[in-house]
């Protein structure tokens, strides 16, 4: 029976189907995967500390159990100190029911005159308006009490009796949460007694063979959820002590409360830190009679937190999770959907098990792409899409950001000569029009020599001096050449033979280009000039052909010049290359400015070498 094939529109329709599903069931079995996955949470956070009692040789048993009871008692200790501060100023606020009242009033009093003038004025036109519209009367009769609507003395309203709330309810909804404790320690145990087999087993199932594959994911996973949970623990712990500090200064009442909250309630992204702020500024307002404590209270949080998140944690994070702010937003939002409370807890980490399983499983790799925080578009790339886009001036600071990093000659290299090659196999490719191409090389020759100008290092001094007059007399006396860049065909030679210049000019080289012409100008041109290096400027994908045919031209009428052919980002075997070419003896062939560069350099040094030698 032959197999009818499938679509790729059925392909992404089995792919919805199966995220419907499988987002369906994290939802209705939540009541089990939110255990489960704090659970797993707890084990990787405790396998560090069991892995070092087993080292000094207790247990595993003992150990695990050694370490979940001291979590649960320090935990257990943490709110009791926690409640008995609650129940201390649940005592204390009827004292600060004055304060409030009086800053009520201070609010009420405070609303613009001319408002209250004007609602008057509204309130003494609606009466004269009531006043004059025909057949209304005023007598002097009561007011009839308001009837409710649906009663009659025919039809009587149905009074309904409700109930008392049901005991067994109320030990139902208390001992749910005490039951998913439980169920978590009950997990954490298991997980951390059996961590290899389970290791395994995950192994298995998901990995389909490829041990290593998943063996680097299962590791990458682990490595980033642990710094980044080890390190917000450190970090919301410094963020809970300088809070609880300051508002014991300050004057706020149970500061180590507030502080304690603070320091949990920011492993809630973006929500803790207003929730953790909302009572110690509610208190400052109710404590102190004038409104500059709360002032002090609610800067205090602001400049803190703008301060941890701006600068603290990038610098100590670095390449943390891998997860971009939008995709940690995304995710907080997507898991408390799904899972409510806890799953705005587990939202990062889960989050970063996804980005780990799309870098690794080619199947999920669009989970990298929508979530990880590392660029997606290669320099290159981006520099070409903003050209496409006509934007020169982010394009301009995508090789400044590269700059950076990366010096003049290796930008030239890696980002702007690749984007020319892109640039060219969709221009042979009709996807490009004449106005575009035009911008494009207008354009980057522009860029260039903007950054010719502003990255003045390796400048030779005098340089302008010596390149001043370009003649071959005299300059291989000095070990410097005077080398001539021409295009082999289109723009796009042009651009990278002007840029080849500059970098050679900052050698110390005397050089030029010429611009593109017929064949017969450039050629008396080489003529005129007499240069004592001819570099051959060839883009492909379509240029060794043209290359050739300059090339023997060239050799034709100069049978002692030095010529080099450069054909740029050239992915072919070089070999073969150079044997299409019929390159002559000395001649050589590059691919690349650094080869190029080197080679120049090269023969400039073994010219000045055989200068000094008496």
């Amino acid at each position: 029976m032959k197999r009818i094939p499938t679509s790729r529109e059925d392909y992404g329709l089995l792919h919805i189907v199966a995220a419907v599903v499988v987002i369906a069931t994290l939802f209705f079995a939540r009541i089990v995967f939110v255990p489960l996955a704090l659970a797993l949470l707890f084990s990787l956070l405790l396998t560090p500390v069991v892995a070092f009692l087993e080292r000094i040789k207790v247990p595993r048993l003992l150990a695990i159990l050694l370490v979940v009871v001291t979590l649960a008692g320090s935990m257990g200790l943490i709110g009791w100190k926690a409640s008995q501060q609650l129940f201390n100023l649940s005592n204390q606020l009827p004292a600060y029911k004055e304060t409030l009242e009086d800053k009520i009033h201070a609010l009420k009093g405070g609303q613009n005159q001319s408002i209250n003038a004007a609602k008057d004025t509204v309130k003494d036109l609606e009466k004269e308006i009531a006043t004059a519209v025909p057949g209304s009367t005023q007598t002097n009769e009561p007011k009839k009490a308001p009837t409710v609507p649906g009663y009659s003395p025919s039809h009587p309203l149905t009074v309904e009796i409700v109930p008392p709330p049901n005991p067994l309810e109320s030990v139902e909804n208390m001992l749910g949460p005490l039951a998913t404790v439980g169920l978590v320690t009950i997990f954490t145990i298991f997980m951390l007694l059996g961590r290899e087999d389970l290791r395994n087993r995950f192994i298995r199932l998901a990995g389909g063979g490829r041990l290593n594959v998943m063996t680097q994911a299962l590791d990458e996973a682990t490595h980033r959820i642990n710094r980044y949970l080890f390190l917000q623990l450190a970090v919301n712990s410094g963020y809970g002590l300088v809070i609880g500090t300051a508002l014991h200064f300050i004057g706020i009442p149970n500061a180590s409360l507030w502080g304690l909250s603070a320091a949990m309630l920011r492993f809630l992204p973006y929500v803790g830190p207003p929730m953790a702020a909302l009572m110690p500024i509610g208190l400052s307002l109710a404590v102190f009679p004038g409104w500059h404590h709360a002032l002090m209270t609610a800067g205090l949080f602001v400049v803190l937190e703008l301060t941890v998140a701006n600068f603290v944690e990038p610098l100590l994070y670095g390449a943390h999770v891998g997860l971009s702010a939008l995709a940690i937003l995304v995710a907080a939002v997507f898991w408390t959907l799904i899972w409510g409370f806890p799953g705005l807890v587990l939202s990062t980490p889960l989050t970063v098990c996804l980005v780990v399983m799309g870098r690794y499983v080619p199947s999920l790799s669009f989970l990298n792409v929508l979530l990880g925080d590392e660029p997606v578009l290669s320099p290159q790339a981006q520099y070409y899409q903003r050209l496409l886009a006509a934007d020169q001036n982010e394009a301009r600071h995508v090789l400044e950001e590269c700059l950076k990093e990366k010096s003049l000659q290796e930008v030239y290299s890696s980002v702007v000569i690749p984007a020319l090659s892109l640039a060219e196999h969709d221009r042979h490719r009709n996807e490009l029009d004449e106005e575009t191409q035009n911008f494009i090389y207008q354009s980057t020759r522009e860029i260039v020599e903007e950054l010719g100008d502003i990255s003045p290092d390796q400048h030779r001094e005098g340089l302008e001096e010596n390149s001043s007059e370009f003649s071959r007399t005299g300059s291989e006396e000095e070990g410097v050449q005077d080398v001539l860049c021409i295009p082999a065909r289109d723009d796009a030679d042009d651009v990278v033979a002007m840029l080849l210049c500059q970098l050679l000019e900052r050698q110390g080289h005397r050089s030029q280009s010429i611009p593109i012409g017929t064949t017969m100008e450039m050629l008396s041109q080489v003529k005129n000039l007499n240069p004592g290096i001819v570099c051959i400027s060839a883009l492909p994908p379509f240029a060794v052909g043209h290359a050739r045919a300059l090339y023997a031209k060239l050799r034709a009428q100069s049978p002692d010049l030095h010529i080099v052919v450069c054909l740029w980002h050239f992915e072919g075997d070089p070999e073969k290359a150079a044997i299409r070419l019929k390159l002559a003896r000395g001649h050589e062939f590059f691919t690349t400015l650094p080869q190029v560069m080197q080679h120049i350099a090269f023969r400039a040094e073994r010219i000045a070498s055989a200068v000094k030698q008496p």
